[in-house]
């Protein structure tokens, strides 16, 4: 077991937070097929079946994986040959394209969560490009190589963003709401891809690849490889469980946003990365958020006087803007959480 003296402190987890030598799976984590989508569904209904699965996901764990979601397995094997190429470049050659404090989006090596630095490297860029009255700088960096890079990734992000609408859908209708209910959230999505890199750690006692959070947005679309290291927390009895790498699957979690929308009938999980000593882990995450002017309540359709709505509304780009603030230093205050806009 590593010695803490011997890690930089600024990765050095709490110990109540630090990863234990053995996890158990997740093999409770729903696994979904949604091949009924393009089987059984006609111009106006989903399969009733399906809407039951993604109801009791999204009710009992926040986590659930894909298969058979209409993303070609050429198309990921491409993405994620693209992602190792960029990561294997010299340092000199990806911090050309360094995030910085006016635009975070970019490469970068200093990730915090909860003011805790992960073991890991970065490279986000959004899906729309925009400068907004919050400060909310949404601005590409794009490397000259790997060549063909951009476009592959710009062609995996379209590819994912469709999958993302049609799982909007799915979770409206479980909420008892028209099917495009939430589309218009998104018009001027504030929706950003990632490309992780973790690297071999030596201190895997000490270090995580992402401290524990909730993804702040609205559905977290992720592609990993074989290696694992994704860790839920189980609702049931809060032990951390890892989520069994699945090939050509993606790992879908419900977002801050969703619970804030659902009222908390759908409730954001808490998850973590660990770390591997031995091999390279690579991910690819899509986030997906409403446009920055949108102000985050519970939804009137779900709100009553039995109901009564759980949190006060919040502005999306500044509560967004806030977060990317604290991911890209370390700061001496708690980031900023929905639990703080929670009604008495």
């Amino acid at each position: 077991m590593a010695h803490s003296a011997q890690v930089d402190p600024a990765f050095v987890q709490a110990p109540e937070h630090r990863s234990k030598e053995t996890i158990s799976s997740a093999d409770g984590v729903p696994l979904i097929d949604l091949s009924p989508l393009f089987s059984q569904r006609t111009c106006n209904t989903f399969p009733a079946t399906l809407l039951a699965e993604v109801e009791a996901a999204c009710r009992n764990w926040g986590f659930f994986q894909v298969i058979n979601h209409g993303i070609p397995l050429e198309l990921l094997k491409k993405a994620e040959a693209a992602e190792k190429e960029f990561f294997g470049l010299p340092e000199k050659d990806k911090l050309k394209v360094r995030r910085d404090e006016a635009n975070r989006f970019g490469y970068y090596e200093s990730e915090h969560t909860k003011n805790v630095r992960d073991w890991k490297r970065v490279f986000d860029f959004a899906l729309q490009e925009r400068f907004d009255a919050t400060g909310l700088v949404l601005k590409n960096r794009w490397p000259e190589v790997p060549l063909g890079f951009r476009e592959t990734i710009e062609e995996y992000a379209r590819s994912v963003e469709k999958l993302a609408f049609m799982l909007l859908e799915l979770i409206s209708l479980t909420l008892n709401l028209p099917p495009k209910r939430l589309h218009a959230f998104f018009e001027e999505q504030t929706t950003f891809i990632r490309l992780n890199h973790y690297p071999p750690c030596p201190y895997p006692d000490l270090a995580l690849g992402v401290g524990r959070h909730k993804d702040s947005g609205a559905l977290t679309i992720l592609y990993q490889d074989s290696v694992g290291g994704l860790d839920v927390k189980r609702r049931s009895d809060g032990e951390w469980v890892r989520v069994k790498p699945i090939p050509d699957s993606f790992v879908i979690n419900i977002g801050d946003v969703i619970q804030v929308w659902s009222n908390d009938k759908y409730m954001s999980a808490e998850h973590r990365v660990s770390v591997n000593s031995e091999r390279d882990r690579f991910s690819i995450p899509f986030f997906f958020n409403p446009a920055s002017h949108i102000d985050v309540r519970p939804l009137p359709e779900l709100v009553s006087d039995r109901n009564p709505g759980k949190y006060k509304g919040y502005n999306w780009g500044e509560f967004f803007k806030r977060r990317m603030d604290s991911d890209f230093k370390k700061l001496e205050v708690e980031n900023i959480q929905i639990d703080h806009f929670k009604r008495a």
